[in-house]
């Protein structure tokens, strides 16, 4: 009888590990059908991270329904600011007719979060400040709890703006106070707006002389345009997270073909 129950029980286990095993696989495969079919129809030049979640997996594929899809591509060719990333978050994807996503296809999403993300390297490159760091605005640098987003965005009022804006006379590094804004009549121009010098903990801790602010305050006020997020989605916030500007819409009910991922 001993014998018996422990075979037993070791022929569920190889039965359940099987069917994990067979589970996780079919995820995976269907991960990078997804990531070749986002390359393909976004004409990106590898192949982005892409991520199914939810388990079990084989049951979302047998109703083509997906709980959450997570699609990140980085380095992202840019007309305006040279490279960029792009990230869409999906929550309840109808697929259609297969559980494969093809690049033809168009999905129907229950909530879909898109963003469109830039470095400090390129936004310091097409302000022509070549040193510039983006940190959140201090407040929220010190309580973590406070004024940021879902997926930990910084409000857009007092970011942090850390370079040395040689164009304006000043050969030192500074810390400006800048508030980010999207403007233009499809909402793709992300415009920053220089406020003031912040000095103290987190900054420069640099002052600027009163007949130099003007023209500091300038060469940290631009408009960036061309700024499309994945499938076109409405921008709803923007601010910084980690040292990276982001611009994120939010919308739910969407019907969105693949080919859209990338507009910039």
């Amino acid at each position: 009888m001993r014998r018996f129950v422990i075979g037993a029980i070791a022929t569920v286990v190889v039965v359940l590990l099987g069917a994990l095993g067979v589970d996780f696989g079919s995820a995976i495969y269907a991960e990078y059908r997804l990531a070749r079919s986002v390359r393909a129809a976004a004409d990106l030049q590898w192949d982005p991270s892409v991520g199914i979640l939810g388990f079990p997996f084989l049951t979302q594929a047998a109703e083509h329904h997906y709980r959450e899809v997570e699609i990140k591509a980085s380095g992202v060719d840019h007309a305006v600011v040279g490279k960029a990333s792009l990230e869409a978050t999906l929550h309840s994807v109808d697929t259609g007719d297969s559980w494969l996503i093809a690049p033809d296809a168009t999905l129907t999403v229950g909530k879909l979060e898109s963003r469109i993300i830039i470095d400090s390297t390129h936004v310091g490159r097409f302000m022509d400040i070549p040193d510039l760091l983006v940190e959140a605005p201090t407040r929220e640098t010190n309580d973590s709890t406070g004024g940021t987003t879902e997926s930990g965005i910084s409000s857009n009022k007092g970011v942090v703006f850390t370079g040395t804006p040689r164009q304006a006379g000043v050969d030192e590094r500074v810390s400006i106070a800048v508030d980010l804004s999207v403007t233009g009549p499809a909402q793709t121009t992300l415009k920053m707006t220089a406020t003031g010098v912040l000095t103290g903990p987190g900054t420069a801790d640099q002052d600027v002389p009163a007949d130099k602010l003007p023209a500091v305050l300038a060469a940290f006020s631009t408009e960036m345009p061309g700024q499309k997020l994945p499938f076109g989605i409405a921008p709803t916030s923007e601010g910084a997270r980690g040292s990276d500007l982001i611009i994120e819409g939010i919308a739910e009910g969407v019907t969105v073909p693949l080919d859209e991922f990338r507009l910039s």
